[in-house]
């Protein structure tokens, strides 16, 4: 870590921000508590499994509202297939039903509290937005969230990667993003966010839904869905949960 970082660090230790642990004295940063990322998984951001399986990630980012959510859980349930949710701890806050909901049946990642351009932050600053999302999920979910942060806007740099492994999480970011955010007032249907998620199909790819409408009130990613996984598994891929990545 550099001095900047470390010093950034060693101030919200003092002020209580970052739990303190035996993990501190030998990195400057508290650790998420329970499994770990394997280090395969630290040092940049992951846009792709390190696998040469056909396998797919389905991962889902809340950070608006709340609508496509049960159709989402019932599509993964009818199925019994695993995918891992990114809310932000605003929507957590706004939403906490519906994050209970995830968290019993799914991995819940870390996407922020409130989707801000990591870029744009202090280390201070990436701290504050982590730790507060990660409390705001525990409360909403009463889980242990998953040690994967997703940047917002998947705006990352060397820096921001790196301070948030300083923080114990791994930067999962996506192969794919379906585009069914933009709704079809921005050009999408289900069937093109489908293809979208078809075409990024290869070992280890991460596919990048929403549940949220964005306002307009159709959620095409979970329209989408099922095109998704029937063709995944008509070419011989099987959806994984990311949370057999982690190590004890």
């Amino acid at each position: 870590m550099d001095i900047g970082r470390r010093a950034a660090l060693a101030a919200l230790l003092a002020a209580g921000l970052v739990p303190c642990t035996a993990a501190r004295a030998a990195s400057g940063v508290a650790a998420p508590s329970g499994p770990r990322p394997p280090a395969s998984l630290l040092g940049s951001e992951i846009r792709r499994l390190p696998t040469s399986r056909k396998v797919v990630a389905l991962t889902f980012n809340a950070a608006w509202d709340e609508a496509g959510i049960d159709i989402v859980l019932a599509e993964l349930r009818r199925r019994g297939l695993p995918a891992t949710f990114f809310p932000t701890g605003a929507f957590a806050d706004a939403h906490p039903g519906a994050v209970r909901a995830i968290g019993a049946a799914h991995g819940l990642g870390n996407h922020s509290y409130s989707h801000p351009h990591f870029e744009d932050l202090s280390t201070v600053q990436r701290v504050q937005e982590v730790r507060r999302a990660d409390a705001a999920i525990r409360t909403a979910s009463g889980a242990e969230p998953l040690p994967f942060f997703r940047f917002p806007y998947s705006a990352t740099t060397r820096s921001s990667v790196a301070d948030v492994n300083d923080l114990g999480y791994a930067a999962i970011e996506f192969t794919a993003d379906t585009n069914g955010y933009l709704g079809p007032q921005g050009g999408m249907s289900a069937e093109a966010a489908a293809e979208r998620a078809i075409d990024a199909l290869a070992p280890g790819a991460i596919i990048q839904m929403h549940v949220g409408s964005n306002g307009d009130g159709v959620v095409l990613d979970a329209e989408a869905l099922p095109l998704i996984v029937d063709a995944a598994e008509a070419e011989g891929y099987t959806v994984v949960d990311l949370r057999d990545l982690l190590v004890a």
